[in-house]
């Protein structure tokens, strides 16, 4: 079998080592085009196709492609290659794996920018599973360049809805791509696969590696730098999200432009303080949204045992991760915001520790460990936003880890403007009716107010939005009406 060799050309190189005939270049491109490709083959001797079949190889000596066409297979030099990509390509040629070329016929070359497998002559299968390439090829694309080229022996350590299971896609991974990992998860990875791959352990130690394994692996660890957001864009999304407000919106927007300076996420996340229903969730839902990133909960008043956060050991046959580290798995990447619900809620625990004590290392930003994972997450790509009801039942410790932001009960004049301007528009369209077959008088209006005065939140008028928007609706389809007209009346009756 052939052998794709990555070595520099250097005056101490054996004679009979394949010569590398590429430079390297590096790109931190999250898409490939004819532009921006991949890798650039030499078509001096003859323009290749769009799409060319073949397999990387090392006929005489030298670092190439060979196509399979009409007059038999013919080599091509490899020029250029994306840094990220030059263990994968090194791999697929160990492996003599066949793959379809997509590229554009430029003056320096032909440039690649689509590498895809493709199964004929009873050639290799690429790994255990499906869509591993495409899976490979994404991944690296969202990493950035690596710092500086690695040695031999570090090389070979070194649709994104796919997740890596298999021993086999997990060891291909750590080949191909083991550079986009952090240093300390690289090097516990490689540990953990011994595990996993020993016959001197248990068969429970070898599934308990693997599991974790694969909950890391599934992970996409990025850098914690963030581009530029736009505060206009950001404003429109709060005024879109959120009715008044108008304090919590300039210290969202204070952040942003804080992050814009930085490119790194505020020391402090954000605490909302509030009675409930005034919307502390939504806000934070909001932020996520203007940060893009994704988003997790964790509700603190169901939980009474630290041991939920933090995972348990693998010395016991049940163990599994903690809700920390499944938030991270089910985000898929490192970066995201961590919603803590209730925070005010977290229990004392039942004699193993207080819960809330817990939240304190990921709050810090200097990272978490998972006690069946066994290895330390990076935590600052996570930008934590708590709410709660009564800030005078937060510790301190905690409290100090937070900006706190008051959001006051709404005044009547505004629950009216919300239920007019939002809640029952939202409610009409969602159930398909039209603004004129639902209406609702100025008395009804302060009907409902009334009938809700007492209540914190606007939670309640939601519900009486879609109480009398499913009233309506009921009225139309069965009585064969083309409007109804809610008057104060009508209104208490429905709302007794």
């Amino acid at each position: 079998m052939p052998v794709f060799d990555f070595s520099d050309t250097s005056a101490n190189k054996k004679e009979n080592d394949p010569e590398c005939t590429y430079t390297t270049f590096r790109s931190s491109e999250e898409s490939t085009s004819p532009e921006k490709p991949i890798l650039i083959l030499d078509n001096r001797e003859r323009a290749w196709k769009h799409h060319s079949c073949g397999v990387f190889t090392n006929p005489s000596k030298r670092t190439a492609f060979e196509f399979k066409e009409e007059d038999g297979k013919i080599c091509a030099d490899i020029l250029q290659i994306d840094a990220r990509f030059v263990s994968l390509i090194r791999w697929l040629g160990e492996n003599h794996i066949s793959v379809r070329l997509s590229g554009a016929n430029r003056m320096d070359g032909y440039a690649v920018y689509k590498i895809r497998e493709i199964a004929f002559g009873g050639g290799t299968k690429l790994s255990a599973e499906d869509g591993f390439l495409q899976f490979m090829i994404e991944r690296l694309l969202a990493s950035s360049a690596p710092e500086e080229e690695k040695d031999e022996e570090e090389q070979e350590e070194a649709g994104d809805s796919m997740k890596l299971t298999s021993l086999q896609s997990i060891t291909d991974f750590m080949t191909c791509a083991g550079r986009t990992l952090p240093d300390n998860i690289r090097l516990w990875a490689r540990r953990n696969l011994a595990v996993a791959r020993s016959n001197e352990v248990t068969p429970e130690e070898r599934r308990h590696a693997q599991r974790a394994l694969s909950i890391m692996m599934n992970i996409q660890w990025k850098h914690n730098y963030f581009e530029s957001i736009d505060p206009q864009e950001a404003r429109r999304i709060l005024d879109e999200e959120l009715y008044g407000m108008e304090r919590v919106k300039q210290r969202i927007i204070e952040t942003i432009i804080q992050i814009n300076r930085t490119h790194t996420l505020p020391a402090y996340g954000l605490l909302l303080v509030g009675p409930a229903g005034t919307g502390k969730s939504q806000i934070a839902y909001a932020v996520a949204r203007i940060l893009k990133l994704p988003w997790t909960t964790l509700d603190m008043s169901s939980i009474n045992d630290p041991e939920q956060l933090t995972g348990s050991s693998r010395i016991y046959a049940n163990a599994k991760p903690g809700i920390i580290m499944e938030a991270f798995s089910m985000a898929g990447e490192s970066n995201l915001v961590f919603i803590i619900n209730e925070l005010d809620k977290a229990a004392a625990g039942k004699g193993n520790g207080n819960p809330a004590d817990v939240l304190l290392t990921l709050l810090d930003n200097l990272g978490f460990t998972d006690n069946y994972i066994e290895c330390m997450v990076p935590t600052a790509g996570v930008y934590p936003i708590a709410t709660a009801n009564e800030k005078d039942k937060i510790s301190a410790p905690l409290m100090s880890r937070f900006a706190v932001i008051d959001i006051p009960d709404y005044t009547p004049e505004e629950k009216k403007i919300i239920f007019s301007k939002f809640a029952l528009p939202k409610v009409l369209g969602r159930m398909g009716l039209h603004e004129n077959e639902c209406v609702v008088t100025e008395d009804a209006l302060d009907a409902v107010i009334e009938k809700y005065a007492d209540t914190t939140g606007i939670r309640d008028l939601e519900q009486a939005a879609e109480h009398m928007a499913a009233n309506a609706l009921y009225q139309i389809e069965v009585n064969h009406i083309t409007e109804v007209v809610f008057d104060a009346e009508m209104v208490r009756d429905l709302l007794a």
